[in-house]
């Protein structure tokens, strides 16, 4: 298996990308804002995360029109699959590539409650994506009396209303690019992950044999650089 990695993602010249860091900068929520989160860390290439054929391209590709089109609106991805797949990594990756910083938020956080959840979700800083990883842990289905139990047993204020709204309601913030992560996708709402709210979906399955075969040539074609 050979592939060549310098040219699987282009190198970015366009003015859109002037704002790159030299590390990937991330946010954390301490109140009613958010605030860095350590110093920049050193950025994951795209490569080093690998995905099943065409994934990645098409996530890339997705996003990269997005930036270039210049017109602030809204854009929903969910990434769901097993436990280490790569959903966050990529998150990382994708984020690192394109210059922008990551807002990290847990909707399982105490004191988080539906007035703070819309500021949060709608004054991000500058050339940012806002992330909300295991949402099926905070949220379960209106279906499942069991897991609608368990999700709003004290485990935050947050109302399900709520987080809808903060995500297109009428006050919601009109360029904002939003990410979720589940574990579970069928513990998920429908109305959470309907088109609109989640523009697209992606399954990140466990290690097939072709993407072992790049992680083995990954390495070692980085031990002969």
């Amino acid at each position: 298996l050979k592939r060549n990695y310098d040219k699987t993602f282009p190198v970015r010249r366009n003015s859109v990308y002037r704002h790159v860091e030299t590390g990937l900068v991330v946010y954390r929520a301490v109140g009613p804002e958010w605030r860095r989160f350590g110093t920049p860390m050193r950025k994951r290439p795209l490569t080093s995360v690998v995905l099943d054929d065409g994934v990645a391209n098409s996530i890339v590709n997705d996003f990269q029109e997005y930036t270039e089109r210049g017109i602030p609106y809204r854009r929903g991805y969910l990434f769901y699959g097993p436990p280490g797949s790569g959903k966050s990594s990529f998150i990382a990756a994708l984020a690192s590539y394109f210059g922008y910083s990551v807002c990290m938020l847990s909707l399982s956080e105490r004191t988080l409650d539906d007035d703070r959840l819309n500021h949060l979700l709608n004054t991000p800083p500058p050339y940012s994506v806002v992330v909300l990883e295991d949402v099926d842990a905070a949220f379960g289905s209106r279906d499942d009396p069991v897991q609608s139990a368990k999700a709003y047993e004290g485990l935050t204020r947050v109302t399900f209303s709520g987080l809808l709204n903060a995500i297109d309601g009428v006050a919601s913030a009109d360029e904002r690019i939003l990410f979720m992560t589940t574990n579970h996708i069928d513990r998920l709402d429908p109305a959470l992950i309907r088109p609109g709210r989640v523009d697209v979906k992606q399954y990140f399955g466990y290690c097939t044999e072709t993407m072992f075969s790049e992680v083995y040539f990954l390495f070692n074609f980085t031990k002969c650089l």
